[in-house]
């Protein structure tokens, strides 16, 4: 895999062992393509495999960037991924779910990329939406196989777009603004 585009575009990035499914590049350059620059944008990658959408997100001028994968066989790699990123970016190895628990910061824009099989993909993308995880107007993005079934209606959520790259589908949730704090990101 490379990365498709800003400060680190072209660089290579490694396949990890165990379990992974890469995004694809097209999909990777439409879904920046979106967001556009990342400057002032904090970037969590939850279910991150690779750690490339958080590389991509780093390449684009986000900063910080939080990776959160639980196979602890993919660290090794995924820290040699993200060795060469000059700006804020760090990795947890945990469980979604128990980082979900014990996180205090908010996050502009929250990638969500679980394993197909993962049986409680709603469930996950209300939690990691909720305070303090996502910003006020901050964007959600979860990416599933397009025969999958999630409900778009979810609280406290707008879904603002959808895109499908082959059997890849992205749906970006708009998380409603509560007080108007915080800089809602572009896209």
């Amino acid at each position: 895999m490379r990365i498709t585009g800003g400060l680190y575009r072209g660089r290579t990035i490694l396949c990890p062992p165990g379990v992974i499914r890469p995004s694809m590049d097209r999909m990777r350059q439409s879904l920046f393509s979106i967001l556009g620059d990342l400057e002032g944008i904090s970037f969590l990658d939850l279910f991150s495999g690779s750690g490339v959408l958080g590389v991509e997100a780093a390449s684009r001028n986000a900063a910080p960037v939080l990776l959160v994968e639980k196979d602890p066989r993919k660290k090794a790699t995924i820290l040699r991924n993200i060795g060469f990123v000059e700006t804020s970016i760090e990795l947890i190895i945990a469980p979604v779910e128990r980082f979900l628990r014990t996180n205090q910061r908010s996050w502009d824009v929250i990638f969500l990329d679980p394993p197909f099989d993962f049986q409680s993909k709603g469930a996950v993308l209300d939690a990691a939406c909720e305070a303090p995880h996502l910003s006020p107007g901050g964007l959600a993005i979860m990416h599933l196989h397009t025969a999958e079934k999630v409900s778009t209606e979810r609280p406290g959520l707008k879904l603002v777009d959808r895109r499908e790259y082959g059997q890849s589908l992205l749906l970006f949730f708009r998380r409603k603004e509560e007080t108007g704090e915080g800089r809602p990101p572009r896209g």
